[in-house]
């Protein structure tokens, strides 16, 4: 059976295609993803059920993958979870499912780092999948400016991906490093096995230049503004303060304005509860107490009556702009 070890796809769907072509793969042959099958590229979906539908393959979990199990989403693995729409809960059960590491006769295949003295079931999932916790653990057992396949001496062959070694795989010390940077413009490579020999395609674009651009205004769209805290919108739009394109400059604008007009709110919200609460004092009186706990916002209403609510009360309870709008349609202004 021949066994094909595919390198960081990234999304690269077209390439992925040619690429199996190129190779001649049949339903016999074995595919094995080293990870990182998603992020960057233009279809990152379609590379996903390709991998979900084919038999015989096999994907490992890259740090690409490990963010979205996390829940630790940059640019990139915002963009797949739009892409993904809702298809996105299912795709995090699948990478549930998925390896660290998987071992043929010929090699052992892990996606970005290995300990060069430790067995392969010793090595930490963060390694193995080259997660920032991995690098930084890693930082501290290997030199500066040292990388670990220049330490490995193991008798068996390690294939791995991660990094970009340039437009051709890096053989170094037993290692083979087969990431060639497809989703930058550059090379999808395979090395199949037994043999060790090498396929490539050439990509068509640097996708991942051109899917930063595309999908800017469809992400922050996805964003949940209305339920972020005020803090984190400000910290989000500091973020985004370099971008210089238009079209989003003028969304970044309308939150901006969205924001402080719901925050300017505060003085009216504050009129409306002690106005509320007096007239709760004068038509129900001994029974004011009931009649405030049926709100959802008692709190404001009691520190009304004790005429210790404050502006700074208000900021903190109402952090969110879906609070606010939801405490202004109760008190109807």
């Amino acid at each position: 059976m021949r066994k094909f070890i595919i390198g960081d796809i990234h999304g690269c769907f077209d390439e992925l295609i040619e690429l199996t072509q190129k190779v001649g793969l049949t339903a016999d042959d074995l595919l094995i993803s080293l990870g990182d099958i998603v992020d960057r590229g233009n279809k990152s979906k379609d590379v996903y059920e390709y991998f979900l539908n084919r038999p015989n393959s096999i994907v490992l979990i890259g740090n690409h993958e490990r963010k979205h199990q996390n829940k630790i989403l940059s640019y990139a693995q915002e963009i797949v979870k739009v892409q993904f729409g809702d298809d996105y809960e299912t795709f995090l059960n699948w990478l549930d499912t998925l390896k660290y590491y998987y071992e043929t006769e010929e090699a052992i295949i892990i996606h970005a780092f290995f300990e060069h003295d430790k067995g392969l079931t010793e090595q930490k999932q963060e390694v193995l999948c080259g997660s920032t916790s991995g690098d930084r653990y890693l930082e501290k057992k290997y030199p500066s400016e040292k990388y670990w396949t220049e330490f490995y001496n193991g008798t068996k062959p390690i294939i791995y991906g991660h990094h970009v070694v340039g437009d051709n795989p890096k053989v170094l010390n037993n290692t083979y490093g087969i990431d060639t940077g497809a989703c930058h413009g550059n090379y999808l490579t395979a090395i199949e096995l037994p043999g060790y020999i090498i396929h490539q395609v050439k990509a068509k674009k640097d996708y991942w230049k051109e899917q930063q651009k595309i999908w800017q205004i469809p992400v922050l769209k996805a964003k949940n503004w209305n339920d972020m805290q005020f803090l984190e919108i400000d910290k989000q739009l500091a973020k985004l303060s370099y971008i210089e394109d238009a079209e989003i400059v003028n969304y970044l604008s309308e939150i901006k304005e969205w924001k402080s007009e719901l925050q300017n709110s505060y003085n009216s919200i504050k009129i409306a509860i002690d106005h509320l609460t007096k007239e709760l004092l004068e038509v129900h009186q001994e029974k004011f107490s009931i009649e405030a706990n049926k709100s959802n916002f008692k709190t404001f209403i009691f520190k009304s009556k004790s005429n210790s609510l404050t502006i700074e009360d208000l900021q903190k309870g109402l952090n969110t702009p879906s609070k606010i709008t939801k405490i202004k349609s109760e008190l109807k202004i």
